[in-house]
């Protein structure tokens, strides 16, 4: 059984070094770290590889397992042109790049909060029928409030099992999943054709929607946790929801019928009466702002063929998807 781990990067931060420290101290193990670095330029890569060189050289991964006895693990860093990143595409070129039993897509920020997760995500994807399994996401001790009750509303600490049937009650929800951490079977994931793409966002949840309509499950498993979360401002808040919008327009055949507005409404609400039961009405006002601008950018992103084609770049959080298009 092997299992290796997929990781898009782009200039990465201190979380990454935790990152790839935490993935060598797991009760299981990856057989590889395939790293995606998307690059500005060729010396980027370099960059990483005489990084990834030198560390270890001084056994920084090595030497926090702990175990003399300690399988090797290979640490593969491709080259991506910044102009040809793709939130499916480039994942998928990671996949192919696999020969494991099992890919766990990660990004370059979750850390893992434990040494059982990559253990505890194959315990939940080897439940009968299962195509993935994706992790709870914790957010940082030094998150805001909103960004917080986010991670509690949109990952609790209860399992779920998604199937089919399910989509009836649950509706959108029954597609979320998220590769900020997700390990999925091999097998399944090249049956269904592997990611699609050119796609703006939300790779794993149109791929979530595909499976769950062929039959297969996917579990939520809340014992496998990431330390994950950002803190946007009111106008990446709009760039981002943007990009949701424009991803669902281009799948009409996902989405159409489901549509996430009666989700992002309750999140709202609750958010809000969080907040003001606990007297925290400046933070209560500023949600009303940034969900405005969240609203408002998903609604454009929803008709974006409408819009002057210079403007589309400007609204959405990924500028090179809107070139030569």
């Amino acid at each position: 059984m092997k299992i290796d781990v997929i990781i898009p990067v782009y200039h990465p931060k201190k979380e990454f070094r935790t990152l790839l420290k935490m993935l060598f101290l797991q009760t299981v193990k990856p057989s590889k770290i395939i790293l995606m670095n998307t690059q500005d330029s060729k010396e980027d890569t370099k960059e990483l590889v005489e990084w990834l060189s030198l560390e270890t050289k001084k056994k920084t991964f090595k030497s926090v397992a702990n175990n003399s006895n300690c399988p090797e693990i290979e640490i593969k860093c491709c080259p991506v042109k910044k102009e040809e990143f793709d939130h499916g595409r480039t994942r998928h070129l990671g996949a192919m790049k696999s020969d494991a039993d099992y890919l766990l897509f990660m990004t370059q920020d979750a850390v893992p909060a434990d040494y059982q997760l990559i253990e505890r995500l194959m315990e939940a994807l080897l439940e009968e029928n299962t195509a993935v399994a994706y992790a709870r996401q914790l957010a940082k001790e030094d998150a805001g409030i909103i960004e917080a009750y986010t991670r509690i509303f949109n990952y609790p600490s209860t399992k779920l099992r998604k199937t089919k049937k399910d989509i009836v009650t649950m509706g959108i929800k029954a597609y979320f999943c998220s590769d900020v951490c997700a390990m999925y079977r091999r097998d399944i994931y090249e049956q269904m054709g592997g990611f699609s793409f050119p796609i703006i966002f939300g790779e794993d949840m149109l791929f979530a929607a595909k499976l769950l309509q062929e039959g297969y499950a996917i579990n939520y498993a809340a014992d496998a946790k990431v330390i994950h979360s950002h803190e946007y401002t009111c106008f990446q808040q709009f760039q981002r929801n943007f990009d949701i919008g424009v991803a669902q327009a281009e799948h009409p055949e996902v989405y159409a019928l489901l549509p996430a507005e009666k989700e992002g409404i309750r999140l709202v609400k609750q958010t809000f009466q969080f907040l003001t039961s606990r007297r925290n009405y400046w933070m209560a006002i500023y949600l009303l702002f940034q969900s405005g601008a969240k609203y408002i950018g998903y609604l454009l992103g929803k008709k974006y063929w409408f819009l002057p084609k210079k403007l589309l770049p400007f609204l959405s959080s990924n500028t090179q998807y809107w070139k030569d298009r």
